[in-house]
């Protein structure tokens, strides 16, 4: 009964020094993690290709956010120069209007008295130049004293200078001088659109006072509307005018309206920003003032380190490449990745990794295949 108590202990003795030295002999075998070994079956299949990194010029992008607006030359306010009372307009909000078309009168009794004061002053302005020139020729014959003609050729140029004076402030309301009669007297004005737009705001309504300094409509001409950007001053250095700048609307982002910087401003605000102004390549019925838009601004391409996008894979909201460690072996390895273009994508983070080889083809298929044994393992 001793000796079999004794052989019981041993057994359990070197079962218990053996069972260690196996672990480690599984540890020291076992492939890490982040790395796959093909068979030459799946590496034929796969397809894989490698390559070097790669000196690329590459052009970033810099996003921005503004809204359609229009010079101040395509915005017109309408005010009624000497007043009176609205009487007749048809315009709302949103209105379409061509350059001349009358789109209000307004009437007030000065109207008239204005159109009394030039027919009388032209009436007068006959006699005045006749007389003027009576004492012209009386003072040369020496029948006329110089005072009488000094004064008949005061009143007469005094006479002109009120008739162009009353010319001008009935061109001022819109009315035509040459065309002013006894018989065409009129106590109402039209008020004529300056521009071909469209109607912004209404001010007024029928029987409404105007005064001189009220705003009766507001217009706006949308043939040269352009884009203003709000850019930090982070970013100002790499701006400059003649950049090119494709704008979006947050409704159609796939539609791109290209065009260019035409102004920077040189005041920053109190925020750290200012503005940037862009016109566009070519006018868009669809872009309104006041309209909000996104913007991509190309900036100067610099020479980076690269690879292939094909190379890089996404896993986890994070990219990857797959570096070559030996034949048929490859390592999964994080990397930044920066700018892309042309086929082509930035990478960062190449301290240890300038010259590695990296799969340039066959990426997805590696990380399959990787994912495939860890779900296994699991």
């Amino acid at each position: 009964m001793k000796y079999i108590i004794h052989f019981i202990l041993l057994s359990f003795l070197v079962s218990a020094c053996g069972s260690p030295k196996t672990e480690q002999q599984e540890t020291t075998n076992r492939v890490p993690s982040n790395r796959v070994v093909l068979t030459q079956v799946q590496y034929k299949n796969a397809d894989i290709e490698t390559g070097k990194l790669e000196s690329k010029t590459l052009s970033s992008v810099l996003t921005l956010n503004g809204k359609i607006e229009v010079p101040p030359q395509n915005m017109v306010s309408i005010s009624v120069p000497l007043g009176g009372y609205l009487t007749s307009t048809q315009l709302l909000p949103g209105a379409p209007v061509r350059k001349g078309e009358v789109i209000a009168e307004v009437e007030d009794p000065q109207y008239i008295q204005l159109q009394q004061d030039y027919l009388t002053a032209k009436a007068q302005f006959a006699y005045q130049e006749n007389e003027y020139l009576r004492q012209k020729e009386l003072n040369e014959s020496k029948t006329a004293s110089d005072k009488a003609f000094e004064q008949a050729k005061a009143t007469y140029q005094a006479q002109q200078v009120l008739i162009k004076s009353l010319e001008q402030k009935l061109k001022l309301i819109g009315m035509h001088p040459e065309k002013i009669t006894a018989n065409t007297l009129s106590k109402s004005i039209p008020i004529r659109s300056p521009i071909t737009g469209f109607v912004v705001a209404v001010n007024a309504n029928i029987g409404k006072y105007i005064n001189p300094s009220d705003v009766l409509f507001e217009l706006v001409n949308p043939s040269d509307v352009h884009l203003m950007l709000t850019v930090f001053d982070k970013d100002l250095s790499q701006l400059s005018i003649g950049q090119k700048v494709y704008a979006y609307t947050n409704t159609q982002p796939e539609k791109k309206y290209p065009g260019e910087i035409i102004l920077i401003s040189k005041n920053v605000s109190t925020d750290n920003a200012t503005q940037v102004h862009c016109h566009f390549e070519e006018y868009d019925k669809a872009l309104l003032p006041g309209m909000f838009m996104n913007a991509v601004i190309e900036l100067t391409g610099t020479v980076k380190p690269s690879l292939p996008d094909a190379a890089i894979v996404r896993y986890e909201n994070k990219h990857y490449v797959f570096v070559q460690k030996a034949d048929r072996q490859f390592e999964m390895v994080e990397v930044n990745i920066g700018n892309q273009e042309n086929g082509y994508t930035e990478i960062r983070n190449v301290e240890n990794m300038a010259n590695s080889t990296f799969v340039t083809k066959g990426a997805y298929q590696l990380l399959m295949v990787l994912k495939n044994s860890s779900d296994e393992e699991e």
